[in-house]
């Protein structure tokens, strides 16, 4: 595999990501194989946003590969006001092996990219969390079995909700896998409409089928049902959250939902609001695998380091 660096799902092709899923699987299986990987390299994260799941699952990864991990959290501003991208990108190249980034935009991901000497990860941006979506892809992987499945590409998802960075991560990476992608969401709430069209394109290309529809009543037949958060950051004054509720309130993801679609499995990247995006009771089941998503995130992850110190 030849990645330089991992910045958005649709820059690796369908047997890149198979073999980084694949990859993922076995540094899971056998962390001992691949504990020297890292060692003698430090890796700089750097975290305009706060984090849990991230933040954790990359610094616990790296030292199970046997790097360093340095976290620059939000005190040092956004990027691009105290100094230039470029500069960060520059000046982190002459001490670090590689760049983690959770940032606000993605074009300060692609500055890093460009201006770094070393190898950039993107941990999350406005447009996408590949991260995320590996690892979510991971986890279907890991229960093909358990929904009745020999393969990713027989597989039905529909993510309900807003259509954010995570819903185009997984669309984007459904679609080059092969995966019959449905989105579901209030009117105006699609996304990116640059994504919506490259997914297409690449559904073309694989077989895959991409669904948008407004109307809850639409997602057909599923065999996962995937939500996120409604409550994004900067929305939680009060009257904002009160009109998202109102508006969302019909997407709510529940075992009314499931039953009428015949979904086996729910998946939620955390943190999940419940009540609101979903009940409780759904998320507590074991129907539930966002726990097992959060843990294959540092495998997922680590397959991704792996696969960049590989070349």
């Amino acid at each position: 595999m030849s990645l330089s660096h991992f910045l958005a799902d649709d820059q690796c092709s369908q047997q890149e990501l198979l073999m980084l899923i694949d990859l993922a699987k076995q540094i899971k299986q056998n962390p001992a194989n691949y504990s020297q990987v890292l060692a003698g390299k430090s890796i700089v994260m750097i975290f305009e946003k706060p984090s849990l799941r991230t933040h954790l699952s990359f610094d616990i990864g790296i030292n199970k590969l046997g790097g360093h991990a340095l976290y620059l959290g939000q005190q040092n501003g956004k990027l691009g006001e105290r100094e230039r991208v470029s500069d960060y990108a520059k000046n982190i190249s002459c001490w670090a092996d590689a760049i983690v980034a959770r940032v606000f935009s993605h074009e300060s991901i692609l500055q890093l990219a460009e201006y770094a000497s070393v190898p950039v990860v993107n941990a999350l941006c406005d447009l996408y969390h590949p991260c995320q979506a590996l690892a979510d892809f991971v986890t279907l992987s890991e229960n093909l079995t358990k929904l009745g499945k020999d393969e990713l590409a027989q597989l039905k998802l529909a993510y309900v909700g807003d259509g954010n960075n995570v819903s185009q991560s997984l669309m984007l990476m459904a679609a080059i896998l092969g995966l019959d992608f449905t989105l579901v969401c209030p009117q105006g709430c699609e996304g990116n409409a640059a994504i919506l069209d490259k997914a297409q394109t690449l559904a073309l290309q694989s077989g895959a089928q991409i669904t948008v529809t407004n109307n809850i009543d639409d997602i057909g037949q599923q065999d996962v049902i995937y939500t996120d958060t409604w409550i994004s950051m900067g929305d939680e004054d009060a009257d904002k959250k009160a009109a998202i509720l109102a508006k969302f309130a019909p997407y709510q993801v529940n075992h009314q939902l499931m039953a009428a679609t015949q979904a086996k499995t729910v998946m939620h990247c955390q943190p999940a609001h419940l009540e609101e995006e979903i009940t409780t009771e759904l998320f507590d089941s074991e129907m539930s695998v966002a726990f097992e998503q959060a843990e294959n995130r540092m495998w997922a992850q680590n397959a991704v380091l792996v696969s960049l110190f590989s070349n």
